[in-house]
């Protein structure tokens, strides 16, 4: 028990890491669907719903009224760039590239996180963690990036709009990362999830309204499946997944947290190849370790 105790932070990310690779294949499917912007909403909707009734257990409070109002701006600015800028972004990379790739892509959260961190926090970069950005974005660039026989130059190994989706999905989330850090101190992880989908759901609703897109909205619920791979990716996700991560940032160094939750990749190798039937290649496979090698150096 006391070992459990004593790693409770560690044991947490990398059950985040668990709980990513699952909502990334259950969003993939459905986003390709719906449409990643219904998914972002909906799985909101859906994410929240479960939190209040695991806060109203556990806290006996519907509703977060006890965040002072700092608590509130961060998490709020927090899940909007997040959530909303973020996964949205993340979610058209599941249909353009698929969940496998874009969450390798993703693997580049800790070094962009340590690039802001630099520039907005004034928190220098040692040269082990440099070196570890530079092995995390060549791992990456060696999944992403072939070469042309033709032109004997490199060219994208997948469709560039997706690469950057991905890319600017993982941006987003490192921002959402750090605001993140600020709103949260000491304050209940579900409750301060809660908050962060409170301003994805507010956020999106003005989207919806102003794009006239709620008749869309509306016509996606009726697809069943559609709705049995979002609700188990909600579950996961903006539910189980965003509180435990919270739950690890508070207990352990960031650095360390977001290494152990970059794992996802690695996970969804197996599910690539013996469920959905992909060829995953060596490359692959070299790549994805190598780009979490980099991650790793980065905290060591």
């Amino acid at each position: 028990m006391t070992t459990f105790s004593n790693h409770i932070g560690e044991i947490a990310a990398l059950s985040t890491a668990l709980c990513w690779a699952i909502t990334s294949t259950a969003f993939e499917s459905s986003a390709k669907s719906i449409g990643s912007l219904n998914l972002n909403l909906l799985r909101l909707f859906v994410g929240l719903a479960f939190l209040t009734v695991f806060t109203t257990i556990t806290r006996g409070q519907i509703f977060p009224t006890d965040a002072s109002t700092s608590t509130w701006f961060w998490l709020m600015l927090s899940g909007l760039v997040g959530i909303v800028v973020g996964d949205l972004l993340l979610f058209e990379a599941f249909v353009s590239i698929g969940s496998r790739l874009s969450m390798l892509i993703y693997a580049s959260v800790p070094p962009l996180s340590g690039i802001m961190a630099l520039i907005f926090l004034g928190e220098k970069m040692s040269p082990m963690q440099i070196l570890g950005m530079t092995v995390t974005l060549a791992g990456i660039a060696s999944v992403i990036l072939v070469a042309d026989n033709d032109s004997k130059k490199l060219k994208f190994s997948h469709p560039v709009k997706g690469i950057l989706f991905a890319f600017g999905g993982a941006f987003g989330q490192s921002a959402g990362y750090i605001i993140g850090k600020y709103g949260i101190a000491d304050y209940d992880p579900f409750s301060a999830t809660q908050i962060r989908l409170i301003a994805g759901i507010i956020s999106f609703s003005i989207i919806f309204t102003l794009r006239g897109q709620w008749r869309h909205f509306f016509k996606s619920l009726k697809k069943k499946e559609a709705m049995l791979s979002m609700t188990l990716g909600s579950f996961f996700g903006p539910f189980l997944g965003i509180s435990l991560s919270l739950f690890a940032v508070q207990r352990i160094n960031p650095g360390v947290a977001s290494t152990l939750i970059s794992v996802t990749p690695i996970m969804l190798i197996p599910y690539a190849f013996f469920i959905n039937h992909e060829k995953v290649t060596f490359k692959e496979i070299l790549g994805t370790v190598i780009a979490l090698i980099g991650v790793a150096i980065i905290f060591i």
